[in-house]
């Protein structure tokens, strides 16, 4: 393992504002005629959705700055995080929530008529919409699975976009988990047994007819991805069916085969964190007009892109050309000419870039953050270690700059799910706590995704247990390594992570300085119970197979057993709880009984709630107080840097 040069003079200390403020301009797309790029970029300090030509200078600075800009929404409440481009290049959509709740709701941009204001699509209180799926055959029109009518229950609805007529096209009769529509107008239904098995129906006609059946083992949430192939007759899926590692196969529809198209030797294809997450880009890259297969992602220590489309084979090196990093979003216009795409990278954040594959030029139209000097942020190494069990731990190690590496304060910081992973990627918590000092040690635990079925599976059960000896296992590592001083380790994460920062507080709380607790669950008996009625059942292969099911007691009571609530007693070291008060994921008073409880002991315990946030904070100036938070509590127990030295 390589790491940077140590040397005795500290790293320039970059501001908590210049990691969590919003960038310049980001998540750029072309339109589908090639002649403008819709993106995100400040307003009134929150991320709206702006238009520009391609064509045509880009100067390095703020869109409203920007004379060839356009702003085409006006949300000061709440920062806009996706957005996607109609076939006709007319119309921009874009899904908000309210402060965090879930519920969002589908708006319409119409760019003939820039200056009137954004028109929800979906104006039902309390519903939400969960998927948007567009189709060849109908491009004036968009299927949306929304619950309206019953909130437990998602039906199939029909959206014509130029008169914002919604249509009930499928009708949830109470099993149905999922929906889509094929370009051949083919309604294809998933349901779920009691024990976990996905059932694919046809329901376009009468009587449902099963397609296929998938097991709730390889497929914890569902078949991810899952995309109609243009002929209406199939779709490209994830499958691990007979193997440890899921490749991409196509199913046939009539006859419920699956048929391979794609496999990596080693590799996962890199789902299900993009659909998880629309921060990181789908598995597959299709055609945006045709829908044709154009590659398939897949992800170890880094990214490999396969192309299965002649056409793209012979831009894709062209990309890849453009940047060191790995290769993220990717728009094209409908012809495959004119290209925007940006970069992952773990020091210089989604540097976005244009290719014209007639003429063979390229050009950087900006990069988000341009005041973050990649030559002053910390290298991420992806290393691999054996846990005590011999199973294979990936981890990332990420060592701050300008100071000799060792005996170096630590934070742990622990992903969210657990069925997630980390990756080689630029994280502004990361070069943060680098940047202040620390050595940041992340840990893709059992459980963790995309390393193959056997690694996630080695998670059933072992909540609180073997799952957190992973951790133990890396932190020793690092000190045996040298890297780290044992009596300065801090343990944060936010979700689960939050749930192992409390586990390791609780647990072990003779190896933890501090413990940073962001909407992280205390209580998994309250976490099942609370879910929100239309997952609920999705749950048996997740929550009920991995922690157990509160409806049984011999199960319920082991469930309290690994809840940290039950253990609170025995957290000495100082906690910083963050949590969001609308948080639908993890309710509050997972946060709140803790903070009353060491409070009413007597131990150091900081409580910082959000009013107007969920489950994961959204706008900048949350997030500057989050981590400005974060920033004072670590220096306090760790002995790091902090703003109010500079």
């Amino acid at each position: 393992m390589t790491t940077s040069p140590a040397t005795t003079r500290p790293s320039t200390l970059i501001t908590v504002e210049e990691f969590f403020g919003p960038p310049t301009r980001s998540s750029a797309r072309i339109s589908p005629d090639g002649t403008k790029v819709a993106y995100l970029a400040p307003w009134r300090d929150r991320l709206n959705v702006f238009v520009r030509d391609l064509d045509g200078d880009w100067p390095e600075t703020d869109a409203a700055d920007d004379p060839a800009a356009l702003r085409v929404t006006s949300d000061d409440r709440r920062s806009i995080e996706t957005f996607l481009w109609t076939a006709d290049s007319k119309f921009l959509l874009f899904t908000q929530d309210t402060d965090g709740d879930e519920n969002a709701h589908l708006h319409r941009v119409d760019l003939t008529r820039p200056d009137e204001p954004a028109v929800d699509l979906t104006p039902v209180d309390g519903a939400r919409v969960v998927s948007i799926q567009f189709s060849a055959d109908r491009p004036g029109t968009v299927y949306l699975e929304l619950n309206a009518r019953r909130p437990e229950l998602m039906d199939l609805h029909e959206l014509d976009l130029d008169t914002g007529k919604l249509t009930v096209l499928a009708e949830n009769p109470g099993d149905v988990m999922r929906w889509v529509r094929t370009p051949t107008g083919r309604v294809l239904a998933f349901t779920i047994t009691d024990d976990g098995t996905h059932l694919l129906f046809e329901r376009t006609t009468g009587t449902p007819r099963l397609v296929s059946r998938f097991s709730g083992h390889d497929h914890i949430f569902g078949v991810s991805p899952c995309v109609p192939t243009p002929d209406g007759n199939g779709l490209w899926i994830g499958s691990s069916r007979g193997s440890d590692r899921t490749r991409l196969v196509r199913l046939d529809l009539d006859t419920g085969e699956e048929l391979g198209v794609d496999s990596h030797p080693v590799f996962d294809l890199d789902t299900p964190r993009p659909e998880a997450d629309p921060r990181f880009p789908s598995s597959l890259i299709v055609h945006p007009g045709t829908g044709e297969l154009l590659g398939a992602r897949y992800l170890g220590a880094r990214q490999e892109i396969h192309p299965l489309d002649p056409h793209f084979a012979a831009v894709l090196p062209r990309l890849a050309e453009l940047s060191d990093g790995d290769l993220a979003h990717v728009s094209s216009d409908a012809t495959g000419r004119r290209w925007v795409v940006d970069f992952t990278h773990d020091r210089d954040h989604r540097a976005t870039w244009s290719y014209d594959h007639t003429t063979g030029l390229a050009r950087r139209l900006f990069r988000p953050f341009p005041h973050l000097d990649p030559s002053a942020l910390a290298p991420v190494t992806p290393i691999t270690i054996p846990a005590r069990d011999g199973i294979d731990l990936p981890l990332h190690l990420t060592l701050p700059l300008g100071v000799e590496h060792r005996d170096l304060p630590t934070v742990v910081l622990l992903h969210g799910g657990p069925w997630y992973r980390d990756s080689w990627t630029y994280d502004p918590e990361v070069q943060l706590l680098a940047n202040r000092g620390y050595a940041v040690l992340q840990v893709n635990f059992r459980g963790s995704m995309g390393y193959g079925k056997a690694h996630t599976r080695a998670a059933i059960g072992q909540f609180a247990g073997r799952m957190h000896d992973d951790v133990i296992d890396a932190l020793d590592w690092a000190i045996a390594q040298g890297y780290t001083d044992r009596d300065r380790v801090a343990i944060y994460g936010s979700s689960y992570g939050g749930y192992a920062a409390l586990v390791g507080a609780a647990f072990t709380p003779d190896r933890f300085a501090a413990a940073i607790s962001y909407t992280g669950m205390s209580d998994l008996v309250d976490l099942s119970e609370r879910a929100v009625p239309f997952v609920r059942r999705l749950l048996v292969n997740s929550y009920g197979r991995y922690m157990g099911d509160p409806d049984v007691p011999e199960q319920k009571a082991d469930m309290a057993a690994r809840s940290p609530i039950t253990r609170v007693d025995d957290i000495t070291a100082p906690v910083l709880l963050v949590h969001g008060a609308n948080d639908l994921r993890v309710h509050r008073s997972n946060s709140d009984r803790v903070f009353e409880a060491l409070q009413a002991r007597g131990v150091e315990v900081e409580y910082l709630l959000n009013e107007r946030e969920g489950h994961w904070f959204i706008n900048p100036d949350s997030n500057i107080e989050l981590y400005r938070t974060m920033e004072r509590f670590l220096a306090r127990h760790l002995g790091g840097r902090t703003a109010d030295e500079g």
